[in-house]
Formats: C-alpha cells, sequence, structure tokens
C-alpha cells in the first residue's frame, strides 16, 4: 500500500472535489475498486470551505481530520481569463496552498499529493520539458500569475522536506479533460469550450469559430486516466520530486486536429473558421513522460478519439446548455 499504509485509520481528503479531476478520483475510488477496506475518502467542494481563508481551512481539517489529502483546489480558468486577472490568479492561488500545506503540517498528515499544471515551466525552454526544468525560466506571460503560484508548491513540498522530514508531492498533469469539465465557451478549457462551441454551431447551423490559429500542440489526459495515476501516486510514489503524468510527446496533437475529433464526435459537418486576431498562447509545451514510465510501463492510457467522444457523449447527456 505504499506511502498509504500507516497506523490507524486511512481518511483521505480530496479538495477540488467537485471539480474535473476530483470527480474523476471520486468514479475510481467508488466504481472501479480504488478505495481500499477501512479507508474513507471526504471529496470537498467550495460549499465545504473557502480555502483562501486559513480559518476556514483550518475548520474543515478538523472537522474531518484528514491522514492523507489530495490538494486539487485552485482559482482556474481559461487562457484569455488568466491574461486579464495574473493578479487574482497569484494571489488567490498562493493563500490556498499554502493555507493547505501549512494546515496540513500543523496537523499530522502523513502525505499530501498537490496537482500543478504544465503551465508552469519555462516559456523559453527545450522540448521535451521533463521534472527537473520547472523553474529554469520564467512561464509565459498569459498565465505567469497562476504559474508562479503553482510553481511554489514544489518549493514548499522541498522545504517541508527538508525541514520537517514530510513527503509532501505534486503531479504536473497535462491538459485535462473529460466528464464533469468546465464547459463555458469564455472560460472552460479548450476542448471543453470546443465541444460547446461545436454543439452550438451545429445546432445553429453556423460554422465553429476556434479561437487562434489552430496551430498549438498539446498534450491531452483523460481525466479518468488522470484519476487512476493520482490515486497511484498515493499509494506508491514515494519522492517528494514531483512527477509528470501524461501521454506520451508521440500522442500531441495540434488545436486544429484536436476540433476535427471532436466534430467527428459530435457529427458536425460545417465549417471550422479560426480566429488568428486571438491569441494562442503557448505553441507548444511538449512534457516527456519518462519517468512515468519508469514506474508504469504498462500503463494504458484511454486513445484521444475515443475519449473525446465519450466526454462529447458526456456533455450531451449531462450538461446543461443555457449555462453558457
Amino acid at each position: 500500500m505504499g506511502s498509504v499504509n500507516n497506523a490507524g485509520p486511512i481518511r483521505v481528503l480530496v479538495t477540488g472535489g467537485s471539480g474535473l479531476v476530483g470527480k474523476a478520483i471520486e468514479h475510481v475510488v467508488q466504481e472501479e475498486g480504488g478505495k481500499h477496506e477501512g479507508e474513507e475518502w471526504i471529496f470537498l467542494s467550495s460549499k465545504d470551505a473557502d480555502l483562501v481563508d486559513v480559518g476556514q481551512t483550518r475548520a474543515v481539517f478538523e472537522k474531518y481530520r484528514p491522514t492523507h489529502v489530495i490538494h486539487l483546489a485552485a482559482k482556474v480558468g481559461g487562457l484569455y481569463l488568466h491574461m486579464r486577472e495574473n493578479l487574482h490568479f497569484l494571489r488567490d492561488n498562493l493563500k490556498i496552498n499554502d493555507n493547505v500545506l501549512q494546515t496540513a503540517h500543523e496537523m499530522g498528515v502523513t502525505k499530501v499529493v498537490s496537482c500543478l499544471s504544465s503551465c508552469i515551466f519555462p516559456d523559453r525552454t527545450t522540448y521535451p520539458i521533463d521534472e527537473t526544468m520547472i523553474h529554469n525560466g520564467p512561464p509565459h506571460d498569459s498565465n505567469f500569475g497562476y504559474s508562479h503560484a503553482k510553481r511554489m508548491i514544489d518549493v514548499q513540498n522541498r522545504a517541508y522536506f527538508q525541514q520537517y522530514g514530510h513527503r509532501y508531492t505534486a503531479v504536473i498533469p497535462t491538459n485535462v479533460f473529460g466528464p464533469h469539465d468546465n464547459f463555458n465557451i469564455e472560460n472552460g478549457h479548450v476542448l471543453s469550450a470546443l465541444m460547446n462551441k461545436t454543439y452550438k454551431a451545429k445546432q445553429d447551423g453556423t460554422p465553429v469559430n476556434v479561437w487562434g490559429s489552430g496551430s498549438p500542440r498539446r498534450q491531452f489526459i483523460y481525466s479518468l486516466d488522470l484519476g487512476r495515476l493520482i490515486v497511484w501516486v498515493l499509494r506508491e510514489y514515494n519522492e517528494v520530486d514531483p512527477i509528470i503524468l501524461s501521454v506520451g510527446e508521440e500522442e500531441e496533437v495540434s488545436i486544429k486536429e484536436a476540433v476535427e475529433m471532436i466534430a467527428q464526435s459530435l457529427d458536425f459537418k460545417g465549417k471550422m473558421l479560426f480566429d488568428t486576431t486571438m491569441s494562442d498562447g503557448q505553441m507548444k509545451k511538449t512534457a516527456s513522460n519518462a519517468k512515468l514510465r519508469r514506474y508504469l510501463p504498462n500503463f494504458t492510457f484511454t486513445p484521444l478519439q475515443e475519449a473525446i467522444k465519450m466526454t462529447c457523449d458526456w456533455f450531451l447527456a449531462n450538461y446543461n446548455i443555457a449555462r453558457t
């Protein structure tokens, strides 16, 4: 059972438990047999506590007394919201992360697994990116506030280990998508926003207007695959240094290719227009999953087209289209 094997009952607190990745972990734990006998898993949402507030953070930890924490909670948004509100993303995420990690320390939590983002890597770098390169230069200007706040989790993890011996660690997923994503066209992640756009274009008989040139390339990871890997990290991964959780470099696709997969999944036959007056953001951030493969050489990722089809089906069945 790896790091989770300690005396007494196991209580895993998942912050951000109602979001995309939290729901995926909940599915893995509750529906796929990921929960071990005697364990208790608590999935928090923002309704349970505002983690920007240290008092509310302390109160929710005292209520549930976790032995382990998966820290997913963050102030997040799409590219254009980040570009407008870098200061808010910086300040809120610094507070959230410090409150969670320090409260975990004060209350004797055995292990914390925090979730970072591939946007933390330097804008100017060599490819593929790996875990040793996080702090080698400034991140892309578009979301520097969020990126620097996320980087600081890695710094804090190393400091907690140096000063107290805590094995707090972090995972770095590439672009995540799946059921329970934010499908808001303005502020959602790229694939989910494009799914909503394509659905609406099909309903209205109009072209899909894609922001940017469609040229940027990304590695996409299906949320349920990520959920399975994070549960593995909690149980078996004992390094303080972070680990990239991603499909391989060869699985990277352009935004244009991803839109075409969405169109196929939603049976959209119309035109696609690429608005080059809108920012592309970072053109590529190719990440190496070599470290993950050293640990899990046989892990099977869901093929991208299949995962996009399952996400589109979930969107059609569950999402209130009128909300956006």
